[in-house]
């Protein structure tokens, strides 16, 4: 009699073995996430999934903390000159030495001049070697104008070194010192430009778009007319009715107004828009039957419900600020020396024998271009987040 071979058992669940949950679990958790989650929740789980987003806002981190810290940070002080180093060539960090990592350094510079043309001639001397370091002395600074130090991140270990490495100008002022003096007043002005901006914005926009009639029609033709008029002409003719005889301060806080005035139509036509459509809503209703006051409505209830967008529009709209002031500073019309600015560094770049004679004039350009790309990639990360539920 053959002897009946039990039946092998059901292999259990991977999921069992491992001890994760199965599938369908882990969908149900992830939903149930986002039904409880707040809108801020909500967009950042959408955010940090945009990766050139995340990587542009920490661009944008890293030029906002040097902007902040810039006396530390620069090798220089950004007026300090050196004439015998007129427009001295970069200066190429090292690393190794006769096959051995060593501390970094910089090779000293010849300089002749040549009988031909009479102008300076500057070469590599592989017999001096300047040694640099981080955290070494230099220049005394006073950082935001109260805390005297001498401490700089990097820059030659013997103080009375001067090295370029992204070389010198016409008179021998450190390009890369300029470059990180200047991220102070062009990121400043994107700022302080935008929530300017943003506060005329919200606010006329806000009224045009809640309360409607004659008010809206008054506010809508102030918009119309300022966006009638061509920019650039416009930014020119406002910026060359201030005075050249003002300190370099009253200049500033003037070309950030006239940008601030010029900037603020776009942001008002889209806050009109949203509140044209948000205050027939339920929760609008509810509030004014309620007897909540006017203004309470607007600010607690109808601008919280699309401070997404907001956020993502004032990002976009920093780099057009950014741009136009290093605009009119290239063109004269904007900030002038002594005060610093990526814009009144690219004057140096008007001439075409300079930047033929030193190409390295233009690097300012591409702090712009970075700190521009690196915005609107930020602009456009949040802008995509702003809508958590989309695809």
């Amino acid at each position: 009699m053959a002897l009946e071979t039990p039946a092998p058992a059901a292999a259990a669940p991977a999921s069992a073995a491992t001890g994760a949950a199965p599938p369908n679990r882990r969908r149900e958790t992830a939903e149930a996430r986002i039904f409880v989650a707040s809108q801020w929740q909500l967009m950042w789980w959408k955010f940090r999934k945009h990766r050139l987003a995340m990587i542009s806002a920490v661009v944008i981190m890293l030029v906002y903390l040097a902007a902040l810290f810039v006396e530390p940070i620069a090798p220089y002080l950004p007026d300090a000159f050196n004439p015998p180093r007129t427009y001295a060539p970069p200066q190429r960090l090292h690393f190794f030495h006769e096959g051995r990592l060593v501390r970094p350094y910089v090779y000293g510079l010849k300089q002749e001049i040549e009988p031909e043309a009479l102008r300076r001639i500057f070469t590599i001397d592989p017999e001096q070697r300047i040694a640099m370091g981080f955290f070494v002395h230099g220049a005394a600074y006073k950082l935001w104008g109260v805390f005297e130090n001498d401490i700089h991140l990097f820059g030659p270990l013997n103080r009375d070194e001067r090295v370029y490495l992204l070389g010198a100008d016409r008179v021998g002022r450190d390009v890369l010192t300029r470059i990180i003096y200047g991220t102070r007043i062009s990121m400043s002005i994107g700022l302080v430009g935008v929530f300017l901006s943003f506060i005329f914005g919200l606010t006329l926009g806000g009224i045009s778009g809640y309360f409607g009639g004659q008010v809206d029609n008054l506010i809508q033709r102030l918009i119309e007319f300022v966006r009638s008029v061509p920019t650039i002409p416009l930014w020119m003719g406002l910026a060359a009715a201030i005075p050249v005889t003002w300190p370099s301060e009253r200049i500033y806080f003037s070309i950030t107004i006239i940008l601030s005035f010029i900037g603020w139509t776009g942001l008002a036509r889209v806050v009109r828009g949203r509140f044209l459509s948000l205050r027939e809503e339920d929760f609008v209703m509810a509030a004014r039957l309620d007897g909540v006051s006017e203004l309470r409505v607007i600010f607690r209830h109808m601008i919280p419900s699309f401070t997404s967008h907001i956020i993502a529009s004032i990002t976009l709209a920093i780099p057009g600020m950014i741009l136009a002031e290093t605009a009119l500073s290239f063109l004269g019309l904007g900030l002038q020396p002594p005060v610093v600015s990526w814009g009144v560094l690219l004057q140096e770049a008007q001439n075409i024998r300079a930047v033929a004679t030193a190409p390295w004039l233009l690097i300012p350009a591409l702090a712009v271009i970075v700190t521009v790309l690196a915005l609107n990639f930020l602009g456009d990360g949040l802008r995509d987040a702003a809508d958590p539920y989309g695809r």
